[in-house]
């Protein structure tokens, strides 16, 4: 089985950027969808975007909340056994614990629910300032 931990996150000003990673130990992380999810104060958890499986099987695309298309961006790096999760134009609402989660099942990816992701990370807080 795959262990995630994700980091990078940190305090940035509104309208600035942050790269979160989500790494991989264990197995490749190629076997996997990755998806990232956020915790919000006063709110569940929500879908931020999710990539599909880097082993050919899937349908090699991205997918993503409608509230951060245009401002992130997912990425993989097979050598690196590592998710990116690419977060720019930063708002004030953004700010909450990060997680990334990985799935083996799904030949696409679901941002919508968690129902498929059984190996989760701890989480990075993001805090943005205005």
């Amino acid at each position: 089985q795959v262990q995630v931990v994700e980091s990078g996150g940190g305090l940035v000003q509104a309208g600035g950027s942050l790269r979160l990673s989500c790494a991989a130990s264990g197995r490749s992380l190629d076997y996997y969808a990755i998806g990232w999810f956020r915790q919000v104060s006063g709110k569940g958890r929500e879908g931020v975007g999710c990539i599909t499986r880097g082993d050919g099987r899937g349908d090699r695309n991205t997918y993503y909340a409608d509230f951060v298309k245009g401002r992130f961006t997912i990425s993989r790096d097979s050598a690196k056994n590592t998710v990116y999760l690419h977060m720019n134009s930063l708002k004030p609402n953004d700010t909450g614990v990060y997680l990334c989660a990985a799935d083996s099942r799904l030949l696409g990816c679901d941002v919508a629910r968690t129902t498929f992701y059984d190996y989760w990370g701890q989480g990075t807080q993001v805090t943005v300032s205005s």
